[in-house]
């Protein structure tokens, strides 16, 4: 046969097979009718796909409503068959919409042949995983993963020894910040030693805090994919792990419990993804990981390494995306092993870098996204000039100052969506910007002037807050059609607002405080129907509104008169506090049943309290009246389901005695009724309230004795205690004493916050009160928790001062002034190491002032004055130094600072009234002028950690709280040490 006549056979049969009817796999009836069975124990809900699940590329829809008896099941969407024995042997059901519990009798455990399972993205809320599936002794793969299983992983996953791949992860983690799909050791254990050819292992977000982080080893070496991400795992990570042969992603993130090392020889290998982010690794970065030259993504962000950044990162030529921010990196790191990365997409850094080559070799033709924070920068570097492809930019917490040159605001014209320019000392104008797709725009904490910018119309978020901008709101912010943010506050913002703002109907989130705008509020200004936290605080505004869609208003400190305007249902954070509102608080107000925090103080209101407010929703934790006109008796029924923490009636007209449901308020923290008639006995039984730390009854009519019986345990957590300025008598109980156990074993040292401040969505509360502090009466903005004190001054004490005052350790402050104490000053008040003012004067105090007073190094001020004292004021101790008038009208008292002399000692005159000599001594005016400066040392603490609170960059904020704590506590130690020294002197 010739090649011509073969050719033409071939080409003849070809055409004779194309002709023949294509002969599918016929599904068997059990297989077609387990899958119908399937299909009709689930119903079908697009919710179960597109809120439950990760949508790729459209693919959420239902596959199987197309399943139907007429249609062979081996051609149904989803369904694979065996092209020799037409089994099922695979089913793909990737977001398709099922909705339901998955049984373990469900008729998918009849198709025993099934090879290849995927569920992911389905709703199997309150279904376990199945230990049924030990059924399908062939499988290869399964996917189970972002579908809402819960409960415990059977061990007879484990059985299922062909599985090459295995993916139960969860993405969706449950609101107390754990899954509810949980991992046990001994499981993960037979997992890893029964699966040994599993290649690709997902367990992301699976509660597996009771694993031991030393099962790993003996996972397959096989592995191409281990990803046990925010799993809550602890211990030391096997360092074995990282030298498997096949491994190309590794992801450890967010397990910050989990510690370990990286290898520091022997490293190679075809890693590829290497992520750590927010673990306990520690230790340096080795030269080794230079050998890793597969890397594309590695993320060693807010870890705990140490030491140097190797420069063998500059052989790392494929990589893509490099986290190295949030670590304690020794010395400066060279910039240059960054700039040898030319496929660098994302950097992100935060060290101290080296950036003196800039202008002549630093280029990154592919960066998209650059963070470098809390770098030490002091100027912009000049290689952003050359960046062609950025997207994102943050130079936020740096040193940059002066103007921001030209050449910057020319950047990435077509590209920069995001700027943040935060926590700098940058100064100056700025232009008009012109970047096109610019939508966030971060400029707070710096020193701008000028006219206030407007971004581009994309921009959705745009804070300047903390600057210096001058001048009207211009009315080209309303052409920002997208905004949903907005903060202008704490600038020199002046005039009226713009009446455009109805425009802006997407804004969630609108802060004006602390400027000086002023005038009639515009109506449309506050009807964005989508708004949800509204500040205007601290302006000159004086025409009040009603809102229906606001979930936070704070009008405080401005000039609102009239009636109180009534929140909407939705709003949760209500303050009108310090205006100049007036009339009766309507009932109406009790609707807005959401409500957590309500501030109506320094207003004019007037008449009694409506009775709904103390038998409120169990969401109202703030209830704050102080400094008001109300009147009546404060209602008797306080709801046994209510969320109070802050209750403030001070400073009102307030009659009666104090309602008992008082009780009913378990999560109570501060109580302030001070300033009114209430005519009561010390109310022991709030000592039944487990979270009391702040009890101000001062001046009320209240009387009778401080009686706590033996053997109760009552106000655990008290740190402030004010009875003053009442009717109580009769002697000082040390019972009452020896139950504050917050003020005796530092438990106010172990607390979160430094101040005792109510967080609300994104929104926060901050405490006051007023106090007797060094004799001055002081209003403290926000009540540090490490603050304690006792005031019972200005009743009719009588009898001794009991001895077990000394046990109070942590006491700050002791004012017993204005009573009728009789006997000597207790030598155990010179344990009370803490203490800062002690105020004794105006009782009947007799003895000699005991000597260890002078030993207490932080003590400030101490008035014995107007008492019965006698001898000779300690010399060898400071107490020599303080002002003559702490010590007066005691006849029997001599020594300096007294003029009188002690019989036998030659006494130095006291210095002049108002002179100052070289040994460090003070006249009597300025002895006050420096006490009343101490004193606000506190208030100064207080200041540096609003600034704290205030600044925007949350990153800065949780990592950077507890070094402020620390620096307060050390500058308060600095000032104590100095006056040590001045009265040493």
């Amino acid at each position: 046969m010739g090649s011509h006549q073969f050719l033409g056979l071939l080409c003849f049969l070809f055409v004779l097979h194309s002709s023949l009817p294509f002969v599918s796999p016929l599904c068997p009836l059990d297989q077609r009718d387990a899958l119908l069975h399937f299909k009709d124990s689930f119903v079908l809900d697009s919710m179960a796909s597109d809120s439950y699940s990760y949508r790729l590329d459209n693919s959420s829809y239902p596959k199987t409503k197309s399943w139907n008896k007429s249609v062979d099941c081996c051609s149904w969407d989803g369904v694979t068959c065996d092209d020799v024995t037409d089994y099922v042997i695979g089913l793909d059901l990737t977001c398709s919409w099922l909705r339901g519990a998955l049984h373990s009798n469900n008729s998918l455990f009849l198709l025993r042949h099934l090879q290849n399972l995927n569920l992911f993205g389905n709703n199997f809320t309150g279904s376990r995983i199945s230990p049924n599936l030990s059924v399908f002794v062939r499988m290869t793969h399964l996917n189970l993963s972002t579908s809402l299983f819960s409960g415990t992983v059977p061990s007879e996953i484990s059985h299922l020894s062909k599985l090459v791949s295995l993916d139960l992860s969860n993405r969706l983690i449950e609101s107390n910040g754990l899954s509810s799909l949980r991992l046990e050791n001994p499981i993960f254990t037979m997992l890893a030693q029964n699966l040994t050819v599993v290649r690709r292992l997902v367990l992301d977000g699976i509660n597996m805090s009771m694993v031991s982080a030393k099962s790993f080893v003996n996972l397959s070496s096989s592995l191409t994919h281990l990803g046990v991400r925010d799993c809550s795992l602890r211990g030391i990570f096997p360092v074995t792990i990282f030298r498997f042969p096949s491994l190309t992603t590794l992801e450890l993130s967010l397990n910050k419990d989990m510690s370990g090392i990286l290898p520091k020889s022997n490293w190679t290998g075809p890693l590829v993804h290497l992520s750590l982010f927010l673990t306990s690794f520690s230790g340096e970065i080795p030269n080794s990981i230079g050998n890793m030259k597969s890397l594309r993504y590695l993320d060693l962000g807010w870890c705990k390494f140490t030491g140097h950044v190797p420069s063998s990162l500059a052989n790392l030529k494929q990589l893509q995306i490099l986290y190295l921010d949030g670590n304690n990196f020794g010395g400066v790191i060279e910039f240059e092993i960054f700039t040898k990365l030319k496929n660098l997409q994302v950097l992100y850094v935060s060290a101290e870098l080296n950036l003196t080559h800039d202008r002549l070799n630093y280029t990154f033709p592919k960066l998209e996204r650059l963070w470098l924070c809390s770098c030490n920068l002091t100027k912009f570097p000049h290689f952003l000039s050359s960046l062609e492809r950025l997207i994102f930019l943050d130079l936020s917490s740096n040193r940059i100052s002066g103007e921001i040159p030209r050449w910057f605001w020319g950047i990435s014209h077509d590209t920069l969506e995001s700027l943040d320019l935060s926590n700098n000392l940058l100064e100056g104008g700025i232009p008009q910007l012109y970047w096109k797709k610019l939508q966030y725009m971060n400029l707070p904490n710096n020193s701008f002037q000028g006219p206030l910018p407007i971004p581009p119309p994309s921009t959705y978020y745009f804070s300047v807050s903390n600057n210096g901008f001058i001048g009207e709101i211009p009315s080209l912010i309303c052409q920002l059609s997208s905004l949903f943010y907005l903060n202008l506050s704490n600038n020199n913002l002046s005039g009226n607002m713009p009446p455009c703002f109805d425009n802006m109907t997407d804004l969630e989130y609108l802060d004006l405080s602390n400027n000086k705008l002023q005038g009639p509020l515009p109506h449309s200004q506050v009807k964005c129907v989508n708004s949800s936290s509204l500040f205007l605080s601290h302006n000159e505004f004086n025409d009040i509104f009603s809102n229906t869609s606001l979930g936070v208003i704070n009008l405080s400190n401005n000039k609102f008169g009239g009636p109180i305007p009534l929140p909407s249902p939705v709003t949760f954070y209500y303050s009108v506090a310090s205006n100049n509102i007036s009339g009766k608080i309507p009932s109406l107000l009790c609707n807005a049943s959401k409500l957590e925090i309500i501030d109506l103080s320094d207003n004019g209101l007037t008449g009694a309290l409506p009775q709904c407010l103390t038998n409120f929703s169990t969401d109202l934790s703030v209830l704050n009246l102080r400094m008001n006109h109300l009147d009546g008796i404060i209602p008797q029924s306080f709801s046994s389901r209510n969320s109070l923490v802050t209750l403030d009636f001070s400073q009102n007209q307030f009659v009666g005695t104090l309602p008992q449901s008082l009780v009913e308020c378990k999560y109570l923290e501060v109580l302030d009724i001070s300033s009114n008639q209430i005519e009561d006995t010390f109310p022991r039984w709030l000592g039944t309230l487990p979270e009391l730390k702040v009890l101000i009854l001062r001046s009320n009519n209240f009387k009778g004795l401080l009686d706590i019986p033996d053997g109760v345990d009552l106000f655990p957590k008290l740190r402030i205690l004010d009875l003053s300025k009442n009717n109580f008598g009769g002697p000082l109980r040390a019972n009452l004493i020896m139950n504050l156990k917050g003020m005796m074993n530092g438990e106010n040292g172990q607390e979160k916050s430094l101040y005792m401040t109510r967080s609300f969505q994104g929104s926060s509360y901050e405490n006051s009160v007023t106090v007797t502090l060094k004799g001055l009466e002081i209003k403290l903005v926000k009540i540090l928790t490490i603050f304690t004190t006792i005031d019972l001054s200005r009743n009719s004490f009588q009898g001794n001062i009991p001895r077990v005052f000394g046990h109070l350790h942590y006491l700050k402050g002791l004012n017993l002034s204005h009573n009728h104490l009789t006997g000597s000053i207790p030598p155990t008040l010179g344990s009370l190491t803490d203490l800062e003012w002690l105020d004794l004067s105006s009782n009947k105090l007799s003895g000699e002032i005991p000597r260890v007073l002078g030993d207490l190094a932080s003590l400030g001020y101490l008035d014995l004055s107007k008492n019965q004292l006698t001898g000779q004021i300690p010399q060898d101790k400071h107490l020599s130094t303080f002002s003559s008038d702490w010590f007066s009208d005691n006849p029997g008292l001599c020594g300096t600072p007294l003029q009188k002399a002690c019989p036998g000692n030659a006494q130095r005159p006291p210095p002049s009234s108002l002179s100052f000599n070289c040994k460090g001594h003070h006249s009597w005016f300025e002895q006050k002028i420096m006490w009343m400066g101490y004193a606000s040392g506190i208030i100064i603490g207080i200041s540096i950690a609003f600034i704290a609170f205030e600044t925007e960059k949350p990153k800065w904020l949780v990592r950077g709280m507890r070094m402020l704590e620390g620096r307060v506590a050390e500058w308060m130690e600095k000032q104590k040490q100095k006056d040590i020294k001045f009265h040493g002197q």
